[in-house]
């Protein structure tokens, strides 16, 4: 573990934040690397009341979820990055029959373009230190609460929706980590500012935000065209899902914070061509060969074909008589 000052520690943290900028990044926050037991609670009951659905690798290594020293021995630091992915619509003339597929699979699989800034910071970091630092980068898909850390970062707060709310960025980012053995000064977590606002609580058609901060992901449009396994969406939740074959906006479109979004300057997260505005009927013909072809490196995939045509079918179901 690197040794050195607090003032040492304070040039080194401003230098950090400088250079995650320079790197693209959207904000940069710093929190000390200690177990989340408040979180750890709420995530425990969670799971015991089986929302989180087929999602059963949440319940493995629950304690690297709640303590980042089980994942980088003697961590002394959790630095979070947030990357802004939005693009605006441009159909500005939404049909009824459009395959809505959410904002951040627009573009190219965000794994790839974060974990590749990220290892840039971290080797970075290990330059300037000039000594031998053990760390590790995370982008969601690992057994890390990106949220919870990003928000003791003081990057935000997690709103009414659970996802993370910036007051300059709304909510349209992605979030990484880096677990360092590093000891660096840690930035203060900011105040909730959802106020008594329900915009999203409202906004739900499927009722997963069964109470503001909790949402039930067994009923989250997002995880049943994602997550969610088998050849149907259970009935009663299915004809709610409205025209939605890929993730979900709509908690995040009605937020007032989101009203100062900019589109994103990263170049891969450019949307691909006919991924907000190609109409049900023809993504219903899509070949398997179409599909990978298609949506090589993008989180659709995630989905798989089967999955996917299961979304599209349902969504036809909803939106006209062709299912």
């Amino acid at each position: 573990m690197p040794q050195f000052g607090r003032h040492a520690q304070q040039r080194t943290a401003r230098a950090l934040k400088a250079e995650a900028a320079r790197l693209g990044f959207d904000a940069c926050g710093i929190s000390t690397a200690e177990p989340l037991d408040e979180e750890a609670r709420r995530l425990e009951q969670w799971l015991l009341e089986g929302r989180h659905g087929t999602m059963h690798w949440m319940e493995r290594h629950f304690d690297k979820r709640i303590d980042p020293t089980r994942l980088v021995p003697g961590a002394e630091s959790v630095i979070s990055v947030l990357h802004n992915y939005y693009q605006p619509d441009t159909q500005h003339d939404e049909a009824a029959t459009t395959g809505k597929i959410s904002r951040y699979a627009w573009g190219d699989d965000y794994h790839d373009v974060l974990k590749e800034r990220l290892y840039l910071l971290l080797h970075w970091l290990e330059e300037h230190v000039g000594q031998s630092v053990h760390g590790r980068a995370f982008v969601d898909s690992a057994p890390v609460l990106d949220k919870a850390w990003a928000a003791r970062s003081g990057l935000g707060w997690q709103g009414k929706h659970s996802n993370l709310l910036n007051r300059d960025m709304g909510s349209f980012f992605f979030i990484g980590e880096i677990i360092v053995d590093v000891p660096l000064p840690a930035d203060h977590p900011v105040e909730d500012f959802c106020g008594s606002c329900t915009r999203c609580v409202d906004a739900c058609p499927t009722d997963a935000i069964y109470q503001p901060y909790a949402v039930d992901a067994t009923r989250c449009i997002s995880y049943l065209t994602i997550e969610h396994g088998g050849d149907d969406v259970p009935g009663a939740i299915s004809s709610d899902m409205q025209n939605w074959i890929f993730g979900c906006d709509i908690c995040q479109d009605v937020c007032p914070w989101n009203k100062f979004k900019e589109p994103t300057t990263e170049p891969r997260y450019q949307p691909r061509d006919g991924m907000s505005d190609t109409d049900l009927r023809d993504w219903v013909e899509l070949e398997l060969e179409e599909f990978r072809e298609r949506f090589s490196g993008s989180p659709v995939t995630r989905a798989t074909y089967e999955g996917f045509q299961r979304n599209v079918r349902t969504a036809l179901k909803n939106v006209t008589d062709d299912a």
